[in-house]
């Protein structure tokens, strides 16, 4: 599939680039996860919030209407659709995508350096993306990701936790993430994230981008690992991609079996969100792949 091309967004301020939005919707979403004390300004601040989530709305709607004829392609019946959906992992968009073998093989440690920083940058947190999805899920949906949940935090012990492995890998990589030096592409892929998680009337949307997460992970993790390995990076330095392109093929499994299967069969309905949050996943992250390709000049 061709890498996705799309005009700019039509909500942003009129002088403002995709880089500028990105960039005041992923301080937003650090502001509203970021826990907090009582400010006298608070009604100014929530004003601020509702025109920003107004903002962030349009760029999901966009953002859907650009999959629109993809998600028809879903079936509505709980087996085929965890057929359908498991198959995403070859023919979804970005999947397979020559970036990854070229990190694993030829990438220099300082194009190495550059790429976890962009991904690091825009990671919305999957710990925290679970937590917020599984708010009153049906219980055997909860269940499954509350399991999840808990590999994520370590099993109670804060050297499994996945979150700290990856600051690890920013610590002896040397790397200083930002915001403002984040390509647009990264940054709109953690604002996607942490908007269908977010906002209840996405929730099945999340269900689905997250599982594709889990799907697709393992490969691109493991070519990653690949490429820190021939670089010299450390084994603690390299161990959450190791993790992650083992854990995520169980991982997934569990999801589609005990969430996903579950709730298409309960609500047909359910299909149809599912996949969408699944597509709007991977077309966020092949355009990465493509802005990724671009800076290294394998476009």
């Amino acid at each position: 599939m061709n890498a996705p091309t799309e005009n700019f967004l039509t909500f942003t301020r009129a002088s403002e680039t995709r880089d500028e939005f990105h960039q005041r919707l992923a301080r937003f979403n650090r502001k509203r996860t970021l826990p907090a004390f009582p400010s006298a300004n608070w009604r100014q601040e929530l004003h601020d919030d509702v025109q920003l989530r107004h903002e962030e709305g349009t760029f999901i709607e966009e953002e859907r209407r650009a999959v629109a004829e993809l998600v028809m392609q879903a079936p509505y019946d709980a087996n085929e659709f965890v057929q359908w959906f498991e198959a995403l992992a070859h023919t979804g968009p970005g999947q397979n995508d020559k970036l990854f073998q070229w990190l694993a093989s030829e990438a220099d440690l300082d194009q190495m350096r550059w790429f976890i920083t962009q991904e690091v940058a825009g990671e919305a947190g999957f710990d925290d993306l679970v937590a917020l999805t599984q708010l009153r899920m049906p219980t055997q949906a909860k269940l499954e990701m509350a399991r999840n949940y808990w590999d994520e935090m370590g099993r109670g012990k804060q050297v499994g936790m996945h979150g700290p492995m990856l600051e690890l890998a920013v610590k002896e990589l040397r790397l200083d993430p930002s915001i403002e030096t984040t390509v647009w592409e990264s940054l709109a892929l953690g604002n996607l994230m942490m908007a269908l998680a977010h906002d209840r009337r996405y929730a099945f949307h999340s269900v689905g981008a997250l599982g594709v997460v889990e799907l697709t992970a393992p490969g691109r993790v493991s070519l990653v690992n690949e490429g820190l390995m021939r670089l010299g990076v450390s084994t603690a330095g390299r161990r959450y991609f190791q993790l992650h392109a083992n854990l995520d093929v169980l991982h997934s499994r569990e999801w589609n079996r005990e969430i996903v299967r579950p709730l298409v069969a309960a609500d047909p309905r359910c299909a149809r969100a599912l996949a969408e949050g699944a597509l709007l996943r991977l077309r966020s992250g092949a355009r990465c792949f493509a802005r990724y390709k671009a800076e290294f000049g394998l476009a």
